[in-house]
C-alpha cells in the first residue's frame, strides 16, 4: 500500500508535504506510511485518497 500511495503522489508531481496538508495529516505520518512503518486507519486512508482524487482501493489494489 506504501509504495501505491508513493506512486500516486509522485504521479500528480505532489510533495509530502503538500499531500500531507491537504489529507490533514502529519508529513511524518504520511512518510511513515509510505515506507510501510504506520498503519493507517480507514480514516486516515479516506483522506490521503481524497487529497489525491482518487477512491481508497486505489490505494489498497495492485499497482
Amino acid at each position: 500500500m506504501g509504495l501505491n500511495l508513493q506512486r500516486l503522489r509522485r504521479e500528480r508531481e505532489l510533495s509530502q508535504e503538500e499531500l500531507s496538508h491537504r489529507a490533514k495529516i502529519h508529513q511524518t505520518y504520511l512518510s511513515g506510511v509510505e515506507r510501510g512503518r504506520r498503519n493507517p486507519s480507514l480514516l486516515v486512508l479516506d483522506r490521503i485518497a481524497e487529497a489525491l482524487g482518487i477512491d481508497v482501493s486505489e490505494l489498497l489494489g495492485p499497482r
